[in-house]
This record gives C-alpha cells, structure tokens and sequence, in this order.
C-alpha cells in the first residue's frame, strides 16, 4: 500500500509538471544586429580579386563565416555582403549575381548558434538550453525569427509579415496559447515596429508579452562612431575598421541611431570647428563624405519612434559599463577618421537613456511595463547571465495559462 501510494504521488506530480509544460506561453526570439545567419549564392561575371569565386551551384554560409580574417579572401567576402543603395527606389541592394537570404526561419537553432557546427559562435545558445530546462520544446513551443539585419525597417515588411505568421502558427499549434517576444539588442525595437504595425485586437489575441534584452530603443551614440571608424559587434576576432565597410552600407544602422526625440540638441560629436547633434545631422554625414548615410536615415524616420507596443513589456538591460556618449576631435586634421571619446552609463554598447526610455511606456499604455537593471552586465552578456536567465523562467512561469 506504502508502494502504491508513492507511485501515485509520483504520477500525480509528473502529470502536474506535464500540465504546466503544456500552459507554457511559446517563446519566438527575435535577435540583434549580427544574430542571424545568412547564406549566398553566386552567379556573378566579375570580382574584385583573381581569387574570388564568381559562381556557385548551392547557398553557402556567408553570416557567420571567418573568411573575412582571411587575406585577399576577405576582399571576396565584403564584397559578396554589403550592399548598395538606390537613391531613386531609396532601397539598398546586393552586388549584382549575389543572392543572399536569411536561413532557418522559425528554427531557433539558428539564432542559437552562428556557425554551423553549433560549437563556436553562440548567440541565444545558453538562454534556449535554459528554456528547455523549463519545459520548452524546440520548434514547438520556442521558435526563432532571424532576419536579414543590413536592412532597416523600411525595408522589412515581408519580415514582418513572415513574423505576424509564425506568431499565428506558433499560437495555434500550442493549443492556443499566447506567444512570448523576446528580443535582444536591435530586435527589441524591430519587434516594437512589428507590435506597433498591429492592431490592438490582434495583439490582444495573440500576445501575452515582449522581454526586451539591451533594447536599443532610442538608438545609441555608437552608431555614430560606426559610421567613422567602425563597430567589432563587441567580439575581439572582428576587425571593424574592416567591417565599417559593411556596416555603413546597411539601412539598420540608421535604426540604431540616436533617437530625435530623446537626444533632441544634445552635442553628440565635438570638433574644434562645428559640433554636431540629432538637430544638424544632415551636415555631419555631409562633412564625413558620406550623404548617403543620410539619405538612410530619412528612409528609416518614419520607423524612429518612441511610441508604445501596446503589450506587456519586461525592459531588462545591463549598466554601470563605461558607454561612448560623445565623439571628440581635438584637432582639425582627426576628423573624421581618429575621434577620441568620452564614455558616460550604460552597457558598453548602448546609453543608459534608450536602455531606459521604455520606462516611459509606463503611462503610455494600458499594458503593464517592467523595467529591471543589472548591475556590471554588458551588451551580449545579457543574454547568459544567471541572473538574467532566472528573471525570464521566472516571468515565463507566471505567464502559465
């Protein structure tokens, strides 16, 4: 009888768990700049160098790939991803007889992993493995929305639409439950542009909340040293000098700058001649050489909005890392290509003041906002610290339904 009744408590307690695996809100993660793979195809009639491949018969990984480490063969990799842009369809475009696409849309595995082999460049790999210790099934209940992340917003309404569906089909096949947003870095304002362009009605049914990580949702005065020297996405094998080459020929860098209506006429690069801030930025892209990088950004103004999601929002990010929030020229001949900085809070990578300009949601909208900073956590740490996986498990299980 003792047997028997341990047996039944045991079955009782498995059922119970299974029960609440079952209520789990399905999560979609939605990641930053650089957290998607990307494949290409080649069927080109020049390149830049001898040692360039002109054609291929099948898409290979070319985000992530090492090969721009490579002497001569990085040459053939920048010039194989960056794009162009057209100022009379204001879109930006692969170099002709390159087709690229984004790889393994709605499988997490790969925003977990860069890489193929899944061993050497992780990305939302410790944050999946700890929601499969909750409960969570890959391609079920935790799905994945990469993203071609050169291109900005004004470019990405097949992606939205894609997303809109995975949402739909994640709810349904979960037996009707509410999806989860969680999003990291660029794709925690990505995934508010997306929320924004639905109605309420819509977000009501289908989502039960978004959990941003390093949100840039007022952009950063990074992005500004980008267009100058470059970024290394905070890895030390990039080069970025190389990368800026990329980088600036993308329409999402215009999404990760400063936003408008939080930096409004604050001095953001400083010369001995002329500073610059959001209000005269038309003339800063012009004296770097580059007025395309303007051109961009009016495309993506439309998008550059503090405006609310309209669903519940868990805002975590980390601080007290030291942030670029100024370029400084001490003389004449340093502009544009050698600024000094001066650094000021936030998580290495994006200011405090957009970390926390979700904050302002909190009597913009009806929908609860949550905002929670980590003390000494920076940009990409976020997304395995142990105290960052805790806090989503523990919101994820109270989302139970």
């Amino acid at each position: 009888m003792i047997r028997a009744g341990v047996l039944l408590i045991l079955c009782l307690s498995v059922c119970k768990f299974c029960d609440a695996e079952k209520r789990l809100s399905p999560v979609i993660i939605v990641p930053g700049l650089g957290g998607s793979r990307l494949e290409a195809k080649l069927n080109r009639t020049d390149s830049v160098h001898f040692l360039c491949r002109k054609t291929t018969t099948d898409y290979f990984s070319i985000w992530f790939s090492f090969e721009f480490l490579v002497p001569f063969v990085k040459q053939c990799w920048m010039d194989n991803i960056k794009l162009t842009y057209d100022n009379e369809t204001r879109t930006t475009n692969n170099h002709p007889g390159v087709d690229i696409r984004v790889e393994g849309f709605g499988d997490p595995k790969y925003v977990e992993w860069l890489d193929s082999e899944q061993k050497l460049v992780g990305v939302f790999n410790t944050m999946a493995e700890s929601l499969v210790e909750l409960g969570y099934v890959r391609n079920e209940s935790l799905r994945g929305a990469p993203y071609d992340f050169r291109k900005g917003p004004s470019e990405s309404g097949r992606y939205f639409e894609n997303l809109k569906s995975l949402v739909e089909f994640t709810y349904e096949i979960n037996g009707d439950r509410k999806v989860t947003l969680l999003a990291h870095s660029m794709g925690a304002p990505m995934s508010a542009i997306f929320l924004r362009r639905q109605q309420q009605s819509w977000k009501d049914k289908y989502i039960r909340g978004l959990i941003s990580l390093n949100g840039v949702f007022a952009g950063s005065v990074k992005a500004l040293k980008t267009y100058v020297v470059g970024d290394d996405l905070n890895e030390f094998f990039i080069p970025e000098s190389f990368l800026k080459t990329l980088q600036i020929s993308s329409s999402s860098l215009p999404l990760l700058m400063p936003y408008s209506g939080l930096w409004k006429d604050r001095i953001l690069v400083e010369t001995p001649s002329k500073n610059y801030s959001m209000d005269n930025i038309e003339e800063f892209f012009t004296d770097i050489g580059y007025a395309t990088g303007w051109e961009m950004w009016k495309d993506q103004l439309p998008h550059l909005t503090l405006e609310p999601p309209g669903v519940e929002v868990h805002c975590l990010y980390g601080t007290g890392i030291p942030t670029i929030t100024q370029l400084l020229y001490n003389q004449p001949s340093h502009f544009p290509n050698k600024p000094a900085f001066k650094y000021g809070a936030g998580d290495g990578t994006v200011n405090l003041e957009s970390l926390d300009s979700c904050s302002r949601w909190t009597k913009q909208q009806k929908q609860k906002v949550y905002v929670q900073g980590f003390p000494g956590m920076d940009h990409n740490q976020i997304l395995s610290d142990s105290r960052v996986l805790k806090y989503v498990s523990d919101v994820l299980s109270n989302y139970l339904q």
